[in-house]
């Protein structure tokens, strides 16, 4: 199974890289190690539990904040970063869309791994 870096667990974004035990994201500077990295995905992976980009549960009627831009299929517009999200619902989506929610561009399914707890 390849390993692949994580999304930094700060500011989200995806170009981080592994330097010797630790990951770092050039974006905001956070450094991590590589050892905890693994043992978070293991757990997320294992329990059930729906996580947004921090690791922290989320339930039905959160509310929570976009981590980064999204584009959105079929709409010419995107849903930016910091954007709050009022009364999520958990559901079982296709390709890890697993939070159901109202936006200003009209009822959708976002994945939790760009989402925070607000």
């Amino acid at each position: 199974m390849p390993h692949t870096v994580p999304a930094c667990p700060q500011c989200g974004q995806e170009n981080t890289y592994p330097d010797g035990d630790n990951y770092i994201c050039p974006d905001c500077g956070h450094e991590w190690p590589q050892a905890a990295a693994a043992s978070q995905e293991d757990e997320a992976a294992g329990d059930g539990v729906v996580r947004d980009a921090n690791g922290n549960p989320l339930q039905d009627g959160d509310a929570v904040i976009l981590v980064k831009d999204l584009k959105v299929k079929g709409a010419s517009s995107t849903l930016k970063k910091g954007t709050k999200i009022k009364g999520i619902r958990l559901v079982d989506g296709s390709d890890g869309h697993n939070v159901d929610c109202k936006t200003d561009l009209g009822s959708m399914l976002l994945k939790s791994e760009f989402l925070k707890k607000a």
